[in-house]
């Protein structure tokens, strides 16, 4: 306990950068957003399937970006780049706010989402994963609190501050946040990068070679990889997107299960720490498969629990199952893959994962308005879960032994 907290004095500033930028990440984060859903779809007059469509269109546009986007990250200094996207997620937010028509809703979603959950995160995760070595899960955990802050924190917030001065009037002081408190401390926190070199080195581990974006496209691993990580994404967005509908549909108050954020924030700061913690003392590999199953165990309780204390055991589970799998997303692509084209690399990866938490609300809003049972929906989302997690397993085993092969030839 005693070398961690030292560990936190001597990085203060990197670790408290990146969570800044992880926190407030979450305006453009699915949680956030939804928030305002019912307002938006009385706004406009969407049903489900109509705002689950735009909103769609909106974060695939995101997906479609980012790849090129995110690359700036291999030419520019972190500060530059952490300074640009806090300036435009203030935009966004801005936008949001001031929108009137469906075009510039759309707009304003598509802003939100690749600078608020794409860049940010992306810009906050790259940098750490370069930043750390032999520390890098204890390192990349303590930045992913960010999100488990933002979770606890903004909803709850944001639904007392809309009931005050509305939904649109709400998106203005997450503006004056971005602008008055984010973009000064973040630049002054990240305006010198921090060496590596003096991080201890992790034995009998083999050293990673970096490999290029074009080598990893070609590497029938990062595939098999990508399918378990874009499980969490893809049930996680679409039950937080349709929220107000799960809510309506139980009988259960909005405010209830935005208090329920903070019992998922809890066990999200335990898991995040424990997996940080587990993959500097093992590797990501080894950790892989364990993220999968809190996941399927978090929609088997939506599906078939009605009562209202199903909202803290589901939010417990997704806790856990995010805490593992947001320290795996910054420290699993470094290990695998190095750091030099970490930036290209993450960002093919974040877009797809933005890909599927774009299809999860349209295909589900879609299903909802043709008289998909909504519990089946979730079941199924469960089931998916469970089948990733056999193959993680399946990956995991066959990384350790090409990882212990490797250590063997060296020693």
């Amino acid at each position: 306990m005693q070398a961690f907290g030292r560990f936190i004095a001597d990085n203060g500033r990197w670790l408290g950068g990146g969570f800044l930028l992880t926190f407030f990440s979450s305006f453009g984060q699915t949680f956030f957003i939804s928030l305002s859903n019912a307002g938006i779809r009385n706004a406009y007059g969407l049903s489900h399937g109509d705002f689950g469509g735009l909103y769609m269109l909106a974060t695939l546009g995101s997906a479609l970006t980012l790849p090129f986007l995110g690359r700036i990250l291999d030419r520019y200094r972190t500060a530059t780049v952490a300074v640009c996207t806090l300036l435009m997620l203030a935009l966004a937010t801005v936008s949001m706010g001031l929108s009137t028509s469906i075009p510039a809703l759309v707009v304003s979603l598509y802003m939100l989402r690749l600078f608020g959950q794409g860049m940010m995160t992306q810009t906050a995760f790259t940098a750490t994963g370069r930043w750390f070595s032999a520390n890098r899960g204890r390192a990349v955990s303590l930045v992913t609190l960010g999100h488990q802050a933002g979770e606890a924190l903004l909803p709850i917030l944001f639904v007392i501050v809309a009931g005050a001065i509305g939904w649109r009037a709400s998106w203005f002081t997450a503006t004056g946040a971005l602008v008055l408190v984010a973009l000064p401390v973040v630049t002054l926190l990240l305006r010198r990068d921090r060496v590596p070199q003096n991080d201890p080195e992790t034995i009998l581990r083999a050293p990673v070679r970096h490999w290029t974006l074009s080598e990893v496209l070609r590497d029938p691993k990062f595939y098999l990889i990508s399918a378990g990580v874009l499980a969490p994404p893809f049930v996680a967005t679409t039950i937080f997107f349709h929220q107000v509908y799960l809510t309506e549909l139980r009988g259960w108050p909005l405010t209830l299960f935005a208090a329920g954020f903070a019992v998922m924030s809890i066990a999200n700061l335990a898991f995040t720490l424990l997996a940080g913690w587990l993959i500097d003392r093992t590797s990501a590999a080894r950790v892989l498969p364990l993220f999968l199953l809190p996941l399927a165990a978090a929609s088997f309780v939506a599906a078939f629990v009605t009562a209202p204390w199903a909202i803290f055991l589901f939010m417990a589970l997704m806790g856990v199952s995010n805490g593992f799998s947001s320290t795996l997303s910054g420290a699993m692509w470094p290990e695998l893959y190095g750091t030099a084209h970490l930036g290209a690399i993450r960002s093919v990866v974040v877009a797809t994962m933005v890909f599927a938490s774009a299809a999860g609300p349209g295909l589900t809003g879609y299903l909802i308005d043709a008289g998909v049972d909504y519990d089946l929906q979730l079941a199924t989302m469960g089931l998916y879960a469970v089948a990733a997690a056999v193959g993680m397993w399946i990956v995991s085993a066959s990384l350790v032994r090409t990882r212990e092969l490797d250590v063997c030839e060296r020693s």
